[in-house]
Protein backbone atom coordinates (compact mmCIF):
# COMPACT_ATOMS: atom_id res chain seq x y z
CA UNK A 1 0.00 0.00 0.00
CA UNK A 2 1.09 3.70 -0.71
CA UNK A 3 1.09 5.70 2.17
CA UNK A 4 2.56 8.87 0.17
CA UNK A 5 0.03 11.18 -1.60
CA UNK A 6 1.50 12.50 -5.12
CA UNK A 7 1.96 14.31 -8.02
CA UNK A 8 3.79 14.34 -11.38
CA UNK A 9 3.80 17.82 -13.11
CA UNK A 10 4.50 16.98 -16.56
CA UNK A 11 7.39 18.28 -18.81
CA UNK A 12 6.43 21.20 -20.51
CA UNK A 13 7.89 20.74 -24.08
CA UNK A 14 8.95 17.22 -24.46
CA UNK A 15 6.78 14.18 -23.69
CA UNK A 16 9.83 12.19 -23.48
CA UNK A 17 11.43 13.82 -20.48
CA UNK A 18 13.37 11.94 -18.00
CA UNK A 19 12.07 12.04 -14.46
CA UNK A 20 13.19 14.19 -11.95
CA UNK A 21 12.01 13.57 -8.01
CA UNK A 22 11.80 16.15 -5.20
CA UNK A 23 12.15 14.89 -1.67
CA UNK A 24 11.87 17.68 1.01
CA UNK A 25 13.21 17.59 4.33
CA UNK A 26 11.90 16.97 7.70
CA UNK A 27 8.56 19.55 7.13
CA UNK A 28 7.89 15.92 4.34
CA UNK A 29 5.68 17.94 1.91
CA UNK A 30 5.86 18.59 -1.67
CA UNK A 31 4.52 21.98 -1.48
CA UNK A 32 8.16 22.62 -0.26
CA UNK A 33 9.48 22.38 -3.83
CA UNK A 34 6.96 25.11 -5.50
CA UNK A 35 9.69 27.20 -6.42
CA UNK A 36 11.43 25.24 -8.37
CA UNK A 37 8.70 23.20 -10.61
CA UNK A 38 8.50 26.27 -13.50
CA UNK A 39 12.46 26.18 -13.97
CA UNK A 40 12.89 22.48 -13.64
CA UNK A 41 9.57 21.15 -15.78
CA UNK A 42 10.91 22.68 -18.52
CA UNK A 43 13.54 19.75 -18.82
CA UNK A 44 12.01 17.02 -16.97
CA UNK A 45 9.03 15.10 -15.84
CA UNK A 46 8.67 16.19 -11.78
CA UNK A 47 7.57 14.11 -9.45
CA UNK A 48 6.98 15.32 -5.71
CA UNK A 49 5.37 13.23 -2.86
CA UNK A 50 4.33 14.08 0.84
CA UNK A 51 5.83 11.86 3.25
CA UNK A 52 4.08 10.03 5.42
CA UNK A 53 3.02 10.94 8.47
CA UNK A 54 3.62 14.95 7.66
CA UNK A 55 0.00 16.28 8.19
CA UNK A 56 -2.69 17.06 10.54
CA UNK A 57 -5.23 14.06 10.21
CA UNK A 58 -1.78 11.62 9.75
CA UNK A 59 -2.05 8.07 11.86
CA UNK A 60 0.64 7.76 14.20
CA UNK A 61 3.95 6.26 12.48
CA UNK A 62 4.92 2.91 13.65
CA UNK A 63 7.81 1.99 16.27
CA UNK A 64 10.52 1.04 13.67
CA UNK A 65 10.05 3.68 11.20
CA UNK A 66 13.03 5.33 9.11
CA UNK A 67 14.69 6.71 6.24
CA UNK A 68 14.52 2.99 5.14
CA UNK A 69 10.88 3.25 5.64
CA UNK A 70 10.92 6.10 3.28
CA UNK A 71 12.98 5.01 0.55
CA UNK A 72 10.87 1.56 0.22
CA UNK A 73 7.08 3.84 0.01
CA UNK A 74 8.57 5.79 -2.48
CA UNK A 75 9.92 2.99 -4.54
CA UNK A 76 6.71 1.46 -4.36
CA UNK A 77 5.14 5.06 -6.35
CA UNK A 78 7.87 4.44 -8.57
CA UNK A 79 6.94 0.90 -9.73
CA UNK A 80 3.66 2.35 -9.87
CA UNK A 81 4.21 4.70 -12.39
CA UNK A 82 6.52 2.62 -14.25
CA UNK A 83 9.58 4.75 -14.22
CA UNK A 84 12.50 2.68 -15.21
CA UNK A 85 14.97 5.74 -14.64
CA UNK A 86 15.15 9.15 -13.08
CA UNK A 87 17.13 12.02 -11.29
CA UNK A 88 16.85 12.64 -7.87
CA UNK A 89 16.80 16.16 -5.58
CA UNK A 90 16.70 15.57 -1.84
CA UNK A 91 16.96 18.39 0.56
CA UNK A 92 18.33 17.42 4.59
CA UNK A 93 16.76 14.09 5.20
CA UNK A 94 15.77 14.00 1.86
CA UNK A 95 18.66 13.73 0.29
CA UNK A 96 19.23 10.47 2.90
CA UNK A 97 16.02 9.14 1.17
CA UNK A 98 17.72 9.35 -2.31
CA UNK A 99 20.76 7.61 -1.00
CA UNK A 100 18.56 4.95 0.94
CA UNK A 101 16.57 4.58 -2.37
CA UNK A 102 19.68 3.68 -4.37
CA UNK A 103 20.36 0.85 -1.78
CA UNK A 104 17.27 -0.48 -2.26
CA UNK A 105 16.92 -0.63 -5.69
CA UNK A 106 20.24 -2.26 -5.95
CA UNK A 107 18.65 -5.66 -7.32
CA UNK A 108 15.97 -4.19 -8.95
CA UNK A 109 16.14 -2.54 -12.94
CA UNK A 110 15.46 0.63 -12.15
CA UNK A 111 18.16 3.47 -12.42
CA UNK A 112 18.97 6.04 -10.05
CA UNK A 113 21.08 8.70 -13.23
CA UNK A 114 21.92 11.44 -10.49
CA UNK A 115 21.73 12.35 -6.69
CA UNK A 116 21.81 16.29 -5.81
CA UNK A 117 21.84 16.59 -2.04
CA UNK A 118 20.80 20.12 -0.84
CA UNK A 119 22.56 20.51 3.00
CA UNK A 120 23.08 17.18 3.74
CA UNK A 121 25.33 15.34 6.01
CA UNK A 122 27.39 12.46 6.25
CA UNK A 123 26.31 11.62 9.84
CA UNK A 124 24.93 14.38 12.20
CA UNK A 125 27.06 17.23 13.52
CA UNK A 126 27.21 18.19 16.83
CA UNK A 127 25.81 21.79 16.29
CA UNK A 128 23.01 20.51 14.09
CA UNK A 129 22.46 17.66 16.98
CA UNK A 130 22.20 20.65 19.17
CA UNK A 131 19.55 22.67 17.02
CA UNK A 132 17.57 19.26 16.73
CA UNK A 133 17.85 18.80 20.68
CA UNK A 134 16.57 22.61 21.09
CA UNK A 135 13.38 21.70 18.82
CA UNK A 136 12.52 18.71 20.55
CA UNK A 137 12.60 20.17 23.81
CA UNK A 138 10.15 23.14 22.36
CA UNK A 139 7.76 20.55 21.00
CA UNK A 140 7.87 18.58 24.34
CA UNK A 141 7.52 21.66 26.80
CA UNK A 142 5.69 24.14 25.06
CA UNK A 143 4.12 22.29 22.08
CA UNK A 144 3.56 22.78 18.82
CA UNK A 145 2.92 26.83 18.07
CA UNK A 146 6.37 27.35 20.17
CA UNK A 147 8.15 24.48 18.03
CA UNK A 148 6.97 26.19 14.67
CA UNK A 149 7.39 29.83 15.46
CA UNK A 150 11.32 29.48 16.51
CA UNK A 151 11.81 26.82 12.95
CA UNK A 152 12.41 30.08 11.17
CA UNK A 153 15.40 31.00 12.72
CA UNK A 154 17.01 27.70 11.83
CA UNK A 155 15.39 27.90 8.37
CA UNK A 156 15.96 31.34 7.14
CA UNK A 157 18.55 34.30 7.06
CA UNK A 158 18.00 36.86 9.26
CA UNK A 159 17.81 39.75 6.46
CA UNK A 160 15.26 37.14 5.05
CA UNK A 161 13.05 37.00 8.24
CA UNK A 162 13.51 41.05 8.38
CA UNK A 163 12.03 41.32 4.91
CA UNK A 164 9.83 38.80 4.90
CA UNK A 165 8.55 38.86 8.64
CA UNK A 166 4.65 39.42 7.83
CA UNK A 167 5.06 36.06 4.65
CA UNK A 168 6.74 33.98 7.27
CA UNK A 169 3.78 34.92 9.90
CA UNK A 170 1.37 33.41 7.34
CA UNK A 171 3.22 30.27 6.18
CA UNK A 172 3.24 29.56 10.03
CA UNK A 173 0.12 29.92 10.51
CA UNK A 174 -0.42 27.61 7.67
CA UNK A 175 1.91 25.65 9.53
CA UNK A 176 0.15 25.25 11.99
CA UNK A 177 -3.42 24.52 10.85
CA UNK A 178 -1.70 21.44 9.49
CA UNK A 179 0.91 20.63 12.34
CA UNK A 180 1.32 16.62 12.54
CA UNK A 181 0.97 14.73 15.93
CA UNK A 182 4.20 15.18 17.72
CA UNK A 183 4.66 11.41 17.94
CA UNK A 184 5.06 11.70 14.18
CA UNK A 185 7.56 14.93 14.57
CA UNK A 186 9.65 13.36 17.22
CA UNK A 187 9.96 10.10 15.15
CA UNK A 188 11.10 11.56 11.86
CA UNK A 189 13.62 14.09 14.16
CA UNK A 190 14.80 10.80 15.57
CA UNK A 191 15.46 9.18 12.19
CA UNK A 192 17.42 11.89 11.13
CA UNK A 193 19.74 11.14 14.12
CA UNK A 194 20.40 7.50 13.73
CA UNK A 195 21.14 7.87 9.41
CA UNK A 196 24.16 7.68 8.48
CA UNK A 197 26.21 7.24 4.81
CA UNK A 198 27.65 3.27 4.91
CA UNK A 199 29.48 1.22 2.71
CA UNK A 200 26.09 0.25 1.62
CA UNK A 201 25.48 3.63 0.02
CA UNK A 202 29.37 4.32 -0.87
CA UNK A 203 28.51 0.92 -3.15
CA UNK A 204 24.97 1.67 -4.50
CA UNK A 205 26.08 5.59 -5.78
CA UNK A 206 29.28 4.55 -7.58
CA UNK A 207 27.66 5.11 -10.48
CA UNK A 208 25.44 8.06 -10.32
CA UNK A 209 26.56 11.26 -10.97
CA UNK A 210 26.45 13.32 -7.64
CA UNK A 211 25.75 16.61 -6.97
CA UNK A 212 26.16 18.31 -3.29
CA UNK A 213 24.92 22.23 -2.85
CA UNK A 214 25.46 24.17 0.47
CA UNK A 215 24.64 27.55 1.65
CA UNK A 216 27.64 29.12 3.21
CA UNK A 217 25.20 30.80 5.96
CA UNK A 218 23.19 27.42 6.91
CA UNK A 219 22.50 28.02 10.62
CA UNK A 220 21.19 24.20 10.77
CA UNK A 221 23.78 22.46 9.20
CA UNK A 222 27.19 23.37 9.08
CA UNK A 223 28.27 24.15 5.23
CA UNK A 224 31.44 21.42 5.69
CA UNK A 225 28.69 18.57 5.96
CA UNK A 226 28.11 18.73 2.26
CA UNK A 227 32.33 18.35 1.96
CA UNK A 228 32.33 15.52 4.22
CA UNK A 229 29.73 14.07 2.64
CA UNK A 230 31.16 14.26 -0.70
CA UNK A 231 34.23 12.50 0.75
CA UNK A 232 32.94 10.03 2.37
CA UNK A 233 30.58 9.22 -0.85
CA UNK A 234 34.14 9.38 -3.00
CA UNK A 235 33.01 11.49 -5.95
CA UNK A 236 30.75 14.32 -6.81
CA UNK A 237 30.41 18.27 -7.69
CA UNK A 238 30.23 20.20 -4.56
CA UNK A 239 28.70 23.69 -5.30
CA UNK A 240 28.58 26.14 -2.16
CA UNK A 241 26.51 29.29 -2.09
CA UNK A 242 27.23 32.07 -0.22
CA UNK A 243 23.55 32.79 1.31
CA UNK A 244 20.20 31.56 1.11
CA UNK A 245 20.62 29.37 4.81
CA UNK A 246 19.07 25.96 5.43
CA UNK A 247 15.78 26.76 2.74
CA UNK A 248 17.75 28.28 0.30
CA UNK A 249 15.18 26.51 -2.09
CA UNK A 250 12.49 29.36 -0.74
CA UNK A 251 14.79 32.27 0.21
CA UNK A 252 17.07 32.06 -3.13
CA UNK A 253 15.09 29.81 -5.26
CA UNK A 254 16.34 31.84 -9.01
CA UNK A 255 20.06 30.96 -7.80
CA UNK A 256 19.43 27.38 -6.61
CA UNK A 257 17.56 26.69 -9.43
CA UNK A 258 20.52 27.97 -11.56
CA UNK A 259 23.00 25.56 -9.48
CA UNK A 260 20.98 22.31 -10.03
CA UNK A 261 20.01 22.95 -14.16
CA UNK A 262 23.86 23.60 -14.36
CA UNK A 263 24.78 20.32 -12.49
CA UNK A 264 22.52 18.71 -15.36
CA UNK A 265 23.55 20.64 -17.78
CA UNK A 266 27.32 19.57 -17.69
CA UNK A 267 26.39 15.86 -16.83
CA UNK A 268 23.36 15.51 -18.68
CA UNK A 269 24.37 18.01 -21.46
CA UNK A 270 21.36 16.30 -24.22
CA UNK A 271 19.01 16.07 -21.31
CA UNK A 272 18.77 19.15 -20.90
CA UNK A 273 19.75 21.03 -23.86
CA UNK A 274 18.31 19.13 -26.61
CA UNK A 275 14.51 17.80 -25.18
CA UNK A 276 13.13 20.25 -27.07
Amino acid sequence: MVKMSYQIHRCTGNSAAEYLILSSGLGGHASFWKPQIAALTEHFHVLTYDQEGCHADSALLPDKYSITSLALQLLKIIKLEKIQQFHFIGHAIGGFIGAELAVVMTSSETKLLSLTCINSWDELDPHTQKCFEARVHLLKSAGAEAYVRAQGLFLYPPVWISKNHQHLNTLENIQLEDFPPAPNVLKRIEAAHKFRISEQHIQALQYSQLHFIANQDDFLVPVHKSSDLQQRLGHGQLSVLVTGAHASTVTQPELLNKTMLQFFHHHFLKVVLFSN
